[in-house]
């Protein structure tokens, strides 16, 4: 069953480009048997002949090795394959987000109370979380005050996350950066 396949998978996410059949070039290749048996080095013409008698495509597989490794093998089936492995892999992955949780120099104590339980789900769903306190016209005068702020809210939600990055300026902001603790 040979497949006659003109295009390049650039544009399409996760397939990347695959010479087959008439599209490979190069002068020597090292070729794959439809059952994993090594056939040795041959001519790139040869070895198409080889699909073309087995009814198959002729793909190359390591584009980068001397000399270039092809397999003779069902290019449909190949690239469903490829792209059912490559769904699984997403699947499989955690996509860890970033919260920014906003606090302020004057801020009540049931407020830091709220804003920490808010925190507190963010870290056991496996976020990081961004703390950042904004100073105010004159706040800026008294720096310190945002920094006991900061270690009031800290030590509410120790059990639940750790700090990955101090608290630290930035512009008018005093943001620290916490991650969660393994389970």
């Amino acid at each position: 069953m040979r497949t006659i396949v003109r295009t390049f998978f650039m544009g399409v996410k996760g397939i990347k480009k695959t010479e087959i059949n008439e599209e490979i070039r190069d002068r020597e290749v090292r070729v794959i048997g439809p059952e994993g048996d090594q056939l040795g080095i041959m001519s790139a013409a040869k070895a198409l002949e080889q699909a073309n008698v087995n009814k198959l495509d002729l793909v190359k597989i390591a584009p980068n090795a001397k000399p270039p490794v092809v397999k003779i093998m069902d290019y449909g089936k190949f690239r469903y394959e490829q792209s059912k492995a490559e769904k699984e892999q997403r699947k499989k992955q955690k996509v860890i987000q970033v919260k920014e949780i906003r606090l302020s120099v004057t801020i009540d104590e049931h407020d830091i109370q709220t804003k920490a339980r808010h925190a507190i789900k963010f870290l056991e769903d496996g976020d990081r979380l961004k703390v950042a306190l904004r100073y105010r016209g004159r706040q800026l005068g008294r720096k310190e005050l945002g920094f006991d702020v900061i270690n009031r809210f800290s030590e509410i939600i120790n059990d639940y996350g750790s700090l990955d990055r101090p608290p630290q300026y930035e512009g008018r902001s005093l943001i620290a950066f916490y991650s969660p603790n393994k389970k």
